[in-house]
């Protein structure tokens, strides 16, 4: 496939058929390509926790859904996937690489990054995915864990304290799902997003 076709088709996927498990060397490929995403320092401070079982998938579902949401709609489509996997960051990594002697940042302070490429270097491997997918006839959702529940995720897979769930991604072969409301809204025009040479259009005299 075309990357330009990739990037077009490219959509989050909500409804998924159970019957169809995302062969193993596909699900190699994906992780494969989100190991080549971009980081700062080559930090590489990802962690991808990945979980093709049944009764893993399960235990993710009842950990992580807030008490009282029924599993129906969005979330019953979500469920039927065969494969999750959820991207975490590390920020002692990235702090770790900037104090060794060709960065120099030896107090390790987070204040000197303005902004927290540990969990944007997460997103970039975690694109990777859904992009990957695309290519090979899958589809796939990112979407995030609840505050409130990410201890019991931690403490139900044993993630270490250092790295931080950014999102999970669901993939499988898409079944026939509602497109999201949210689309309604239509993409905003190139004009509105896209500033050349000066925001404003009128440079500083």
């Amino acid at each position: 496939m075309e990357f330009r076709d990739v990037v077009r088709r490219r959509r989050m996927v909500r409804n998924y058929d159970p019957d169809r498990p995302v062969p193993p060397e596909v699900v190699d490929r994906l992780l494969a390509h989100a190991t080549r995403a971009p980081s700062a320092g080559f930090s590489q401070g990802w962690g991808f926790l990945v979980l093709e079982e049944p009764a893993d998938r399960e235990r993710f579902w009842a950990t992580t859904t807030p008490e009282g949401q029924a599993m129906t709609g969005w979330l019953a489509g979500m469920r039927r996937a065969p494969l999750l996997v959820v991207a975490h960051s590390n920020r002692s990594v990235y702090l770790d690489r900037y104090a060794e002697p060709d960065k120099g940042w030896t107090d390790r302070d987070p204040g000197r990054w303005p902004a927290p490429y540990w969990d944007i270097d997460a997103g970039f491997a975690s694109m990777l995915m859904l992009l990957t997918a695309v290519d090979e006839g899958l589809g796939a959702c990112f979407f995030g864990i609840p505050p409130a529940r990410i201890a019991a995720y931690r403490e139900q897979f044993g993630v270490p304290a250092d790295f931080s769930p950014i999102g999970a991604i669901t993939v499988g072969y898409p079944a026939p799902d509602r497109r999201s409301p949210s689309l309604k809204r239509g993409r905003r025009p190139p004009d509105q997003v896209i500033h050349r040479g000066h925001w404003t259009g009128q440079r500083a005299i």
